[in-house]
């Protein structure tokens, strides 16, 4: 494939939450990722058409606990349910528009819903994991192609635990902080952010 080049364009975001061990919460209708997955791309065929493609893997066979305020390995990891391949809305692009723009993996959601019909990523909690950005070339019908090669990417900044309410205060801190989403725990106080994660 091409000479691809991809970059995580929230790295310092990200950064800033791999320092502290990125939590992310799921739920049974679905949670959407903060920070989300953004990157920006070169080295794509201008005229040629891709689908963009985001999963999430296990990081490592491990379950994990919250004690004495940080993280450890509890035990061996549960097993994991198939996950769908998320595809970006926008697939399948030109090479154009996509190196014109912020490639942003916002609307992805996660669950813990085993029984989940909507294509949500099913995760289990308390487990560690890494999203990976995929590119495949779309066939001459710009249709998704079975069988062309895709080309991997990840960011080991974007490595979390998944969890059904935040363990460290200090991650639910930086979602304040820089979630826009997040208002109602600046406005409404601790009591209401309790509500807000078993949502």
């Amino acid at each position: 494939m091409e000479n691809i080049e991809i970059l995580l364009d929230n790295k310092d975001l990200w950064q800033s939450f791999h320092a502290e061990k990125t939590e992310m919460v799921i739920t049974k209708a679905g949670r959407r990722m903060f920070p989300p997955i953004k990157a920006r791309i070169s080295g794509l065929d201008p005229r040629a058409k891709y689908f963009f493609l985001l999963d999430i893997i296990p990081a490592d066979d491990c379950r994990y606990k919250f004690h004495n305020c940080r993280w450890m390995v509890a035990g061996k990891a549960d097993p994991e349910l198939d996950k769908p391949l998320y595809i970006h809305p926008d697939s399948p692009s030109t090479g154009t528009q996509w190196m014109q723009k912020t490639i942003s993996f916002h609307k992805m959601k996660l669950t813990n819903n085993i029984a989940d019909k909507h294509g949500y990523t099913i995760l289990n909690s308390m487990h560690k994991y890494q999203p990976r950005i995929h590119i495949v070339r779309a066939d001459d019908g710009y249709k998704y192609p079975l069988n062309q090669p895709f080309k991997t990417f990840t960011f080991p900044e974007t490595t979390f635990i998944a969890v059904t309410a935040y363990q460290n205060e200090k991650i639910t801190q930086l979602k304040i902080d820089n979630n826009p989403f997040a208002k109602g725990f600046r406005e409404e106080g601790a009591g209401h952010r309790r509500r807000m994660e078993r949502r």
